[in-house]
């Protein structure tokens, strides 16, 4: 079965001990026995909930399920290993976070750092087999996420919710907006980024919001690593 981070114990456990996360554990299981590659490894499921304790959580931002290209996925949605090249719609990203903040792109993928300073990086699905995008969804992942996100969302604590495209807006459909700052775009993809997430200032609208809350600004600049090139 799967090991939740003790911090989210109190706060998810119940979605996680249910006769459809059994399955899915099962499932999984099976996939490996079968030979089958499936990313991110076990112990990285949870990554994006033991680097984010939900004390911490300041945003929330929705991705649908890890890459499945070899060495990419490690548990946090949009995020890549550090000695991998940037993935096009995390590029988009950084386009933005560039142009919104006047601050410099990382010569990498991997945003661990952000994920420690109160950015959920979480996905929709939790798992995929390798070379099958969206092969897991609708296995059972998406009831756990679900209370994750409504955990949050029903937390006293002002949260913003960056909602990239149709899958995460629906995703993201019973977040209180008197409470929280949800801010809405079509999702960073090469395919559709220039529809409206090119200019969309949301980590600037996210940072205001925070600093009215009383919370503090997040540190969007991640440092750089090694020689990579971005």
């Amino acid at each position: 079965m799967f090991e939740l981070p003790n911090e989210w114990q109190n706060t998810v456990l119940d979605a996680l001990e249910t006769p459809s996360m059994r399955a899915l554990a099962a499932f999984l299981e099976t996939e490996r026995a079968l030979g089958k590659t499936v990313y991110p490894s076990r112990d990285q499921y949870f990554e994006a909930l033991r680097l984010t304790p939900p004390d911490t959580v300041k945003v929330v931002i929705l991705g649908q399920d890890p890459y499945h290209g070899a060495g990419q996925a490690h548990g946090l949605a949009f995020s890549v290993q550090p000695d991998v090249g940037v993935p096009p719609s995390l590029k988009n990203i950084y386009k933005e976070m560039a142009s919104d903040l006047g601050i410099s792109q990382p010569n990498h993928g991997h945003l661990d750092a952000w994920a420690k300073v109160g950015v959920l990086l979480l996905n929709t699905a939790l798992s995929v087999e390798a070379g099958k995008a969206g092969s897991h969804q609708g296995m059972g992942w998406e009831a756990f996420t679900d209370a994750v996100v409504e955990a949050v969302a029903a937390r006293i604590k002002p949260t913003v919710f960056m909602l990239w495209g149709s899958h995460a807006q629906k995703k993201g459909a019973k977040i209180d907006r008197n409470k929280h700052l949800v801010l809405k775009a079509p999702h960073p993809s090469p395919l559709s980024a220039y529809r409206g997430f090119f200019g969309c200032g949301h980590f600037s609208k996210a940072n205001a919001f925070l600093e009215a809350s009383g919370q503090g600004a997040i540190n969007w600049q991640l440092p750089a690593i090694g020689e990579f090139a971005f």
